[in-house]
């Protein structure tokens, strides 16, 4: 497997796992109890960390069409959630979602980033990452 290839799974494990360390900080140390969305996204963004570890284990680069599909599927739903919590439009038509409301925010910093906005920004990272991945794949073939 050549450097780049590498590089790109220790950097989406490296996300993954930021996040995943991010997302339990929050809710066992904060006490921040997450909402139906978050924990979809969670369920999506807790196996890549499992996945591109034992793939940089492996050294196996062949994982990058999986975490790309996890990505973009946690992305589009982080970025939904994200929309019902900065659209009013969104927001007045939200599901009502578990015991918290999806459109709750815990934190607000710099009056933009929300623990949806910090997972879309992870699932982004994974899958550009990983679409790089792809590409390389072909180009050493």
């Amino acid at each position: 497997m050549n450097k780049r290839l590498e590089n790109g799974l220790i950097f989406i494990w490296t996300v993954a796992f930021v996040a995943t360390l991010g997302s339990l900080y929050f809710s066992e140390i904060r006490g921040y109890e997450p909402c139906t969305l978050c924990w979809y996204q969670r369920i999506l963004m807790y196996p890549i960390v499992l996945i591109s570890g034992v793939a940089l284990f492996q050294k196996n680069a062949k994982i990058a069409m999986t975490t790309a599909a996890f990505a973009l599927v946690g992305g589009s739903m982080s970025l939904y959630h994200y929309g019902i919590q900065k659209l009013r439009f969104l927001s007045e038509s939200a599901p009502t979602c578990g015991n918290v409301s999806c459109t709750g925010q815990y934190i607000n910093y710099l009056g933009f980033i929300t623990i949806p906005f910090l997972a879309l920004v992870a699932f982004l990272l994974i899958l550009i990452t990983s679409l790089f991945m792809m590409k390389w794949q072909k180009e050493s073939k």
